[in-house]
């Protein structure tokens, strides 16, 4: 990259010294500078980028990004910028070519139901006949191929979101479907993915650890809906904002400007909506309603809850103009989406489901699901982790004390965090529901142990959730990312009882 063309990416810079030269990457870790890299000085929590300038000089740096002037800057090629992560975002697009400028790219936000919305949405552009890609929780998909993404990932980092963009381009796609975090939005990691539809599942009470406030979390979520206005214009693609009805931030999210609303809800007075619902282990069916048109959709996920992440898929498909029969096709071949509402079937007399509800109202939303699936019990493995929002874990035990008969509390990434003492605020909970322990609840700290002791308390007809981990590949105690798998552990527990 020529750093002329890097200069008219950040308009807002401040150019000192700032001639015509090559570009080979850009990075914001002095440890990876390479000769030819430009250096950008992020300030952090616990580290402040400019610290390392000189650093990123020595090991051959042409220039560097900063928000302050340094003493090592006197002779060297400088931006300095309002917000340096921000520019960090932007330097990396212009580095891959502004890959979301030649996209439609659609924005999937909320707290929970992103992944499912993400996965459903990508189904129904394909039956449309569209080439799509897409970054999700789960993994980049890119030419009809999943690569998985690192551990506890959400929004990745901005350089990766761009170089995916950039694959997912170069492939042809016409459009991008992006699972955009609160994390990543208030980080400035999709800073630069100009997105041409936003749409939201639900606001409801999580990362207040990082944000302070359910307001706070609300306006980061909202930043996808306020960028729209701001984001590129591509030729005959309106800018549409796809918001469900029935959640509080419905007022909030509405008062921005989009070309095109796509409302959506299950209580009176949404536009899109589904009436005869039907709700079965075989999946869902209802009639969507929408400009007084009643077609029938029919899919193979699990869960009531669903029918809003379905329901918000369609909304912004419809706003591009995608055919219902393409919606319907895409919905019908959505048939599991990994640790959501995901069987476990080794020929046991009971049922095994992994699901990622790791909030409130995921783990409220979960179990109400499997009630419906069972006329047995329903005993549910959950934790909550460490150095994260804290308040949610007697709000969990609570939770599990009224649609659950018994709790196995257990390890949900501690991190630094003393394991024991999270699980007594999560027990806390379970006791003010009344539960209790040693009858209705219990606690096994190895989480592996726990899904093992919840299996064997299994009878036939009865029905075991484990919730929390869903997908993820990795455990953090202490300082370390340990591998796991949701998936084995139940396997493995199920084959020591005999189930193969």
């Amino acid at each position: 990259m020529n750093s002329r063309e890097l200069l008219e990416a950040l308009p807002a810079a401040q150019a000192l010294r700032w001639g015509d030269f090559e570009i080979r990457q850009v990075t914001s870790d002095s440890r990876r500078v390479k000769p030819g890299d430009l250096f950008v000085a992020i300030p952090g929590v616990a580290v402040d980028g400019h610290c390392y300038i000189g650093a990123a000089l020595a090991a051959g740096a042409v220039g560097c990004i900063v928000e302050r002037e340094t003493p090592e800057l006197v002779q060297q090629p400088t931006l300095v910028v309002p917000n340096a992560r921000q520019a960090y975002a932007h330097a990396q697009a212009a580095y891959y070519g502004n890959p979301s400028h030649e996209m439609v790219v659609i924005g999937v936000t909320g707290t929970d139901g992103k992944t499912t919305t993400t996965r459903l949405l990508s189904a129904i552009l394909r039956a449309a006949g569209k080439a799509v890609g897409s970054i999700n929780t789960i993994s980049a998909e890119i030419a009809g191929s999943d690569y998985p993404l690192s551990f506890h990932t959400t929004t990745p980092d901005a350089a990766q979101v761009q170089a995916y963009l950039r694959q997912i381009r170069d492939t042809g796609a016409e459009y991008t479907v992006l699972e955009t975090t609160s994390h990543g939005l208030a980080q400035y990691r999709v800073a630069a993915c100009e997105y041409d539809v936003a749409v939201v599942t639900n606001i409801t009470h999580e990362h207040l650890d990082f944000h302070g406030s359910y307001e706070a979390y609300r306006d980061a979520k909202a930043i996808l809906f306020t960028g729209l206005q701001h984001s590129v214009r591509k030729p005959g693609v309106p800018k549409v904002a796809v918001l469900n009805r029935d959640d509080p931030s419905f007022p909030i999210l509405a008062a921005f400007p989009a070309d095109v609303q796509m409302i959506y809800g299950l209580q009176p007075g949404a536009p899109i909506t589904a009436g005869n619902i039907t709700v079965s282990p075989e999946g869902l069916r209802f009639t969507l309603r929408w400009q007084s048109r009643l077609e029938e959709i029919q899919s193979p996920l699990l869960g009531r809850y669903n029918i809003e992440n379905i329901l918000a898929a369609a909304s912004a498909a419809l706003g591009l103009g995608i055919e219902v029969s393409a919606i319907q096709r895409g919905i019908a071949s959505v048939e599991t989406i990994e640790g959501r509402m995901q069987r476990i079937d080794q020929g046991q007399p009971f049922t095994a489901i992994i699901d990622f509800a790791h909030t409130p109202n995921a783990l409220e939303r979960a179990l109400s699901t499997v009630r419906e699936l069972t006329n047995g019990r329903v005993i549910v493995v959950f934790g909550s982790a460490g150095l994260r929002d804290r308040a949610k874990r007697a709000w969990m035990g609570r939770v599990a004390g009224r649609l659950a008969d018994y709790a196995v509390l257990t390890a949900e990434d501690p991190r630094t965090e003393p394991l024991d003492a999270i699980i007594e605020e999560i027990a806390k909970g379970c006791r003010e529901s009344g539960m209790l322990e040693g009858e209705q609840f219990e606690r096994v700290e190895d989480r592996a142990a726990a899904i093992q002791a919840a299996l064997e308390l299994a009878r036939p007809g009865d029905l075991v959730l484990t919730a929390g981990k869903g997908h993820e590949r990795s455990m953090c105690l202490g300082t370390v990312e340990y591998p796991w798998s949701e998936h084995q552990a139940m396997r493995d527990g199920l084959a020591s009882l005999g189930y193969r």
